[in-house]
């Protein structure tokens, strides 16, 4: 089994979080049928993002499934979860409101992430206000997803230099607070 990241918008497809979890239990059940799973699922705020986390034999059995739910992928990779425990993660108990992608230099090797990941880490506890949860990296070493619960975008950007790590993109997650 591999776990995959699959981007999409969900903008034209529901518009209340009712909806969203409504598609999310849908596709979980058709998910199930296959033996795969939908590990979790994050959603801007506008709908306009979503970032799919499935555990599946194959890239073509998680991504056929949203195709024929109407929902058109815009990238998919395969990729490896950091900082947490996949059945950790499965248990749903974590709060985050911010995604940050990071476009990793072609240089960068997954033992030299992880090593600087380790070595970095420490400095979160630096920024208090702001809890890392977890990072799934691109298998092919070309981006990565770290979220995070903070209570702003400012305090986010102020782990990631306490931990010196890029930001290319900044996007605010939909809790369940909406």
């Amino acid at each position: 089994m591999g776990i995959f990241l699959i981007e999409s918008s969900l903008q034209e497809i529901v518009s209340t979080k009712e909806e969203l979890n409504q598609k999310a239990s849908a596709l979980q059940a058709k998910l199930n049928e296959q033996n795969s799973s939908l590990i979790e699922l994050q959603v801007s705020k506008d709908f306009s993002r979503s970032f799919f986390i499935v555990e599946a034999e194959d890239q073509n059995t998680a991504t056929d499934i949203l195709n024929a739910a109407g929902i058109s992928v815009q990238l998919v990779k395969e990729v490896r979860l950091v900082g947490k425990e996949l059945e950790d993660v499965k248990q749903n108990n974590d709060v985050v409101n911010y995604l940050v992608e990071w476009n990793i230099p072609e240089n960068i090797t997954m033992d030299q992430y992880l090593a600087r990941k380790k070595k970095n880490s420490v400095h979160y506890q630096e920024v208090p206000e702001v809890a890392f949860a977890r990072t799934y990296v691109c298998e092919d070493m070309t981006k990565c997803l770290c979220f995070y619960d903070a209570p702003d975008e400012a305090a986010v950007k102020r782990a990631r230099e306490a931990v010196q790590t890029p930001i290319d993109s900044i996007t605010e997650i939909l809790t369940d607070e909406r």
